[in-house]
């Protein structure tokens, strides 16, 4: 038998006192009183023990024992010699509220989840509209200051009219500093023009122009860098145009082969096992063009395991001039693309820092976002964003 005395205590509700404990199928309830003190009156401030009268609230306390728990507090009402009557302070209920602090706090914390607001309102046995109404009061603040090193990005959000957000981070700390309601190059301006940017020294983003020009006029004196997964893939884009371009000229048989087969020929070829290297060469013999291609992709792999940064530039540039010369659109575009942003590319090879940690953040937004079925309030989203990775680290991507 649980022992009433110790009721309390296990409830860490140690300043009450258990007056009954009454258990059906459904929940526990437990009649609580707070015991009898002098309290300061709120409106002149003088000591009274004078009760007024008793009102009874039952209270929504978190599950214990396996069943949910209802608190019957019988409050105290205090009067007071000016004529005030005021209910007697307590610790564990915020005022006009009908469950308790610690409650609140916990379904607080489920949100930091990728989880729905229905999802916590049923575990509550609450409504939808209730936990909105508590998650409201959560505010996150713009950041005080730009750290060292910014990773910027953008996701689609679909809230607020707009489609596309940007996401801000602290790449050396792997924090998210805060949500952008656009990407749109005046919006950013605004933004960062209100910071001192003078402590920032790198600005690592993708291959999005305004992110450039936002570089150069605004961190002048950081280092700007594309990120080496977003120049990387440009290759590898080229590659698959490539593919798709030759298997045309196939039957209907050794397409469907080419098309399945299509993981090997992107795969990197060190890691290839013996039998799959036999049928990346039996796949390459087919088409010259495909395989010009294959060694072009496998040899900017090889560039990136250089370990000294300053060869590694200039068999970069060297890379480029050979996909020009390659006579395959599909690369001489890519190589084209890597002039036009041959610096912030280079700077990768020196840069100890990369957007990895923004795109997992993104991937876990797109969670959030698949469980939520879409939030279209912007403030909101962005609250529910901030608050989620002010509980977590996320794993690069």
């Amino acid at each position: 038998m649980l022992n009433i005395d110790y009721t309390g205590k296990i409830l860490g509700l140690q300043e009450v006192t258990v007056k009954n404990v009454q258990e059906n199928e459904n929940f526990i309830e437990i009649s609580i009183e707070l015991p009898r003190k002098e309290c300061i009156c709120p409106s002149c401030g003088e000591r009274t023990s004078k009760i007024h009268d008793y009102r009874y609230q039952r209270i929504k306390e978190l599950p214990a024992f396996g069943k949910n728990i209802l608190l019957r507090h019988r409050k105290r009402r205090y009067a007071c010699s000016c004529g005030k009557s005021f209910f007697e302070p307590n610790t564990f209920l915020a005022k006009y509220q009908r469950m308790t602090t610690r409650t609140i706090l916990e379904m607080l914390d489920k949100l930091s989840d990728n989880r729905s607001y229905t999802s916590v309102a049923r575990e509550y046995h609450i409504s939808t509209s209730t936990v909105i109404r508590f998650f409201k009061k959560i505010q996150y603040s713009k950041p005080v200051k730009l750290p060292e090193v910014i990773g910027i990005d953008e996701f689609k959000g679909n809230s607020g009219g707009e489609k596309f957000h940007g996401i801000l981070t602290d790449l050396g700390e792997k924090k998210v500093l805060d949500i952008l309601k656009t990407r749109y190059e005046h919006d950013l301006c605004d933004y960062f023009k209100k910071y001192d940017r003078g402590n920032v020294k790198y600005f690592v983003s993708d291959m999005y122009k305004p992110y450039a020009e936002i570089a150069e006029y605004y961190f002048p004196n950081a280092v700007y860098v594309i990120d080496r997964y977003h120049w990387i893939r440009q290759a590898t884009w080229a590659f698959e145009a490539v593919r798709k371009e030759v298997q045309k000229q196939f039957s209907k048989q050794h397409r469907i082969y080419f098309k399945r087969s299509r993981h090997l020929l992107l795969k990197h070829q060190d890691k290839l096992t013996d039998d799959e290297l036999q049928q990346v060469l039996v796949m390459l013999d087919i088409s010259p063009t495909l395989s010009s291609a294959y060694f072009l992709k496998e040899s900017l792999y090889s560039i990136l395991k250089e370990p000294d940064p300053d060869k590694q530039k200039k068999l970069f540039s060297d890379w480029i001039e050979e996909a020009q010369e390659s006579e395959i659109p599909a690369f001489m575009k890519c190589a084209d693309t890597y002039c036009k942003w041959f610096v912030p590319i280079t700077n990768s090879f020196f840069c100890p820092y990369t957007n990895g940690f923004t795109e997992g953040c993104n991937n876990k937004i797109k969670v959030l976002k698949r469980s939520a079925y879409g939030l279209k309030n912007f403030k909101r989203f962005r609250n529910r964003i901030l608050h989620m990775f002010s509980h977590q680290s996320c794993a690069g991507a």
